[in-house]
């Protein structure tokens, strides 16, 4: 019986220095993407974060022992590989292609003509997209690869629509559209930005600004901008909006980096005109 009972406690001293060593080997580990993160957050965040350091230590232990101990060695990513110059059939345009489509776009006569959104000489550009084939040239292994390079003319307000051959590098086609308003780009929404933060009825948005950041709002930087066309409805906004649509004419959702969003939903920026204008409620 006394043998018995000796052989029980020493599986249980055993046992103990088992879960010792393991709860030495969970000490020692780190885990990734724990490094550099706020050790001032809540309790409940503080509690998980310890959670999660037992779980992962417990799984890197076990990694340990399958190797002998040996520290597992970190994986490695591949770098992306080198972009052809040059894309085939549907392939998307390369950034060489980008750039060569835009500047063979913009002719000399556009660009001394027409006006970006910030008032320099020059369309703003809106984008550039690999163009969709010609009816008889769908599924032809040698169709030619095109590009429609977009811009928007803010002397006159018109969509100018550009198709580059990039096997020939010409423009093979060239289309002015009046009242068309496709999605804004990045520079149309900083511009915007700027307009609502030097008008009068941005105060609101400035004032929301500091109390989330203690700091003054004094640039589109400091915001993460989200925005849409604004068109005008009958009856739906004051008449300084009326050309909205005509215009190009924004309505923005600015967010605080690293905090809220602000509502500025019932302000609309003109670009074509440079105003803000409240709507009507």
């Amino acid at each position: 019986m006394r043998n018995i009972v000796h052989r029980h406690l020493g599986k249980m001293v055993a046992g103990t220095a088992i879960a010792v060593a393991g709860t030495a080997v969970m000490v020692a580990v780190t885990l990734p993407g724990t490094a550099g993160a706020d050790d001032t957050g809540t309790r409940a965040g503080r509690s998980a974060q310890q959670g999660t350091g037992a779980a992962g230590a417990g799984a890197a232990g076990s990694g340990a022992a399958g190797s002998g101990g040996r520290a597992v060695s970190p994986g490695v990513v591949e770098a992306a590989p080198a972009e052809g110059r040059k894309g085939e059939g549907r392939d998307p345009l390369t950034d060489d292609e980008l750039k060569r489509v835009e500047k063979i776009a913009l002719s000399k006569q556009l660009f001394r003509s027409s006006e970006s959104v910030d008032g320099d000489r020059g369309p703003q550009r809106l984008g550039v997209d690999l163009a969709e084939p010609e009816a008889d040239e769908v599924g032809r292994p040698d169709a030619p690869r095109r590009a429609d390079v977009t811009f928007y003319d803010y002397r006159d307000d018109t969509l100018v629509t550009r198709t580059v051959d990039l096997g020939t590098g010409t423009v093979v086609h060239s289309d002015t559209q009046h009242g068309v308003q496709p999605p804004l780009s990045r520079a149309e929404k900083a511009e915007a930005a700027a307009l609502l933060i030097a008008d009068p009825l941005g105060a609101g948005l400035k004032a929301d600004y500091k109390d989330a950041t203690g700091k003054a709002l004094t640039s589109p930087d400091q915001l993460q901008l989200s925005g849409a066309v604004y068109r005008a409805a009958p009856g739906a906004q004051p008449a300084v909006l009326d050309r909205c649509g005509e215009h190009r004419c924004v309505r923005l959702f600015p967010k605080v980096k690293n905090g809220p969003w602000v509502d500025a939903r019932s302000l609309v920026i003109d670009l074509s005109a440079r105003k803000v204008a409240r709507l009507d409620r």
